[in-house]
């Protein structure tokens, strides 16, 4: 009998010294002082693959998308890494990946919210996409998840330190030109962008509620000049589709204002607002100033600039050109950066001076504690 209760004493000895193993071993990357996670929210420019798992059309999961680096299409549109994956890379983290990627159930890395196709408002693209406050309420159910895996004072510690990265707003302009609707009729421009970047206010103030502290926000960059907006400009062809411009330029602009005054009014709150548009721009005005042989035509697409959204062939479709080496260009596809690209805007953003990247660059706000 004595042996029999040293067995069990034995057992639960080592089911217990399992558990005690197990907890320590996932509690150690949240405890160390310089662990920061990475959140990210936005668009196309963003989406590591969450739309793969939607019913839209807006997906990158088919080749010729992800040739270059991942050697596989893996959602991302482009033909490798996006400027969250660079981020990612120089941070020291992994992969940031999708939020609605079977079988994620850790987050203490961070976690990937964005959709190819949203916008900050509900109506842009509507059941095609997971807009902003819909990515706002994924991450609200992270947010839970940590508290239960780590207890409140932890999961306030790595909600605090952690980046929140955007990329958001240009769907919302280049939408309504691309549907002939009838809202750019029935608001100002200064009205609809008070209705985006309203979107955009309610979304930072309730992740600040939450615990969020550190927020990175690229400008928009010339959406007017992407290979697909010159395709939309029929009446000089070839043009930039300078309609969509002021939209773009005065969003910039409040995006800019509003994040000053964030800073002013919320304790604790930090940002950086790379300055997508003007590298952009240049990139594509001065191509081999950059290191690019082509700054207008796309790699992958059809027609003029090859700015027709064909690429892969499963957007209706079938016939589409893709280049021979897509380091060469600016853009993968009709609206969409090459990974080159996506490089440089990335280390814009990571180290960028203060002047091209607001008060912080995305290292200084990573650094931070």
């Amino acid at each position: 009998m004595a042996k029999s209760n040293q067995h069990i004493f034995l057992f639960i000895f080592c089911i217990v010294g399992h558990f005690n193993v197990r907890a320590k071993s996932l509690k150690e990357p949240w405890l160390s002082r310089k662990h920061v996670a990475l959140f990210v929210f936005g668009d196309s420019q963003f989406d590591a693959g969450n739309n793969n798992y939607i019913n839209t059309t807006g997906k990158a999961n088919y080749w010729p998308y992800g040739e270059t680096t991942f050697k596989y299409p893996s959602g991302r549109f482009s033909d490798g890494r996006l400027v969250p994956d660079f981020i990612a890379e120089y941070a020291k983290l992994p992969y940031i990946p999708p939020y609605l990627h079977p079988g994620i159930d850790q987050f203490i890395y961070g976690v990937n919210f964005a959709s190819a196709g949203a916008g900050a408002l509900a109506e842009t693209r509507t059941g095609l996409v997971i807009d902003l406050k819909t990515q706002l309420g994924y991450f609200k159910n992270v947010s839970r998840i940590l508290r239960l895996q780590l207890g409140d004072a932890e999961a306030k510690t790595l909600l605090s330190r952690a980046v929140y990265l955007f990329s958001i707003g240009g769907n919302d302009y280049i939408f309504p030109f691309e549907t002939n609707s009838s809202v750019l009729q029935i608001y100002s421009v200064e009205q609809f962008i008070g209705l985006v970047i309203g979107n955009i206010t309610d979304v930072i103030k309730e992740i600040y509620d939450i615990g969020g502290r550190k927020f990175g926000f690229p400008s928009l960059w010339p959406l007017e000049c992407v290979p697909y907006a010159r395709v939309l400009e029929v009446e000089n062809s070839g043009a930039c589709f300078d309609r969509v411009a002021p939209y773009e330029e005065l969003h910039n602009k409040q995006l800019s204002k509003l994040l000053q005054k964030l800073q002013r009014d919320l304790k604790g709150f930090r940002y950086s607002i790379p300055d997508f548009h003007t590298l952009l721009e240049e990139m594509i005005n001065h191509p081999s100033k950059y290191d690019f042989k082509e700054g207008k035509v796309a790699c992958c697409g059809s027609g003029p600039y090859r700015g027709i959204l064909s690429c892969g062939g499963r957007r209706g479709l079938k016939e589409y050109e893709l280049c021979d080496n897509a380091s060469e260009y600016v853009f993968f596809d009709s609206a969409h950066p090459t990974e080159r690209a996506y490089q440089q805007l990335a280390q814009l953003s990571w180290s960028g001076k203060s002047s091209v990247t607001g008060p912080y660059n995305l290292k200084a706000l990573f650094e931070s504690l």
